[in-house]
């Protein structure tokens, strides 16, 4: 369920200051999002696979505390972020 280099090399340079940029907290969560949505669109067709039920759930966790870290240190970044990814409060 991994990104590929095309779709990865996409969001960093949407969400990052420049193409190298892969580090920073934005490009961390927009990665974290698509990877989400790509395995909720599995378990949508594989009900029964606990491990990718596991890994959603893991993913989730991580970009929350992600989110909190953004939040914390900058307001008005988690705000215009979570606009642009569609993620609720």
């Amino acid at each position: 369920m991994a990104l590929s280099k095309e779709e990865t090399s996409v969001i960093v340079k949407k969400y990052g200051k420049d193409e190298k940029d892969t580090g920073s907290t934005e490009v961390q969560i927009a990665l974290l999002t698509q990877r989400i949505k790509d395995l909720t669109l599995h378990l949508k067709a594989n009900k029964q696979d606990a491990g990718a039920r596991r890994s959603l759930l893991i993913l989730v966790g991580k970009r929350r505390s992600l989110l909190d870290y953004l939040n914390r240190t900058n307001p008005e970044g988690y705000s215009e972020l979570i606009k642009k990814l569609g993620i609720r409060k």
